[in-house]
């Protein structure tokens, strides 16, 4: 199991505590130093089910003031996600063939 991790984010904290409370086997993927190619992007959409534009945080300023009201592309999508990764969703959990993202930090127990 994985952890797609952003150091600076409660939730994606409390991802991690709830996972070691479970005793879960999991890596720890930190996303925002290590990045996520678009190919790795892609693998994530499928196995959380989603369109590129659901794993959008609208809130982030740089959504707000740069991109809110383009008509962009899936690929452009997924293109911006890994350019700017702290405009994903998390964290996200992903385990084999599915994959979580951990807001409520309940839904991981979907992959346990």
């Amino acid at each position: 199991m994985k952890i797609y991790h952003n150091p600076r984010c409660r939730k994606s904290r409390e991802g991690i505590e709830y996972l070691t409370q479970k005793k879960a086997s999991f890596e720890i993927i930190n996303y925002m130093n290590e990045g996520i190619s678009e190919t790795k992007m892609k693998q994530l959409l499928n196995k959380l089910g989603l369109k590129p534009l659901q794993l959008i945080r609208k809130n982030e300023k740089i959504w707000r003031e740069n991109f809110k009201d383009k008509n962009l592309s899936d690929d452009q999508i997924i293109h911006l996600l890994c350019e700017e990764p702290k405009l994903m969703e998390r964290p996200i959990i992903e385990a084999k063939n599915k994959a979580v993202i951990g807001r409520p930090k309940e839904n991981i127990d979907r992959l346990i």
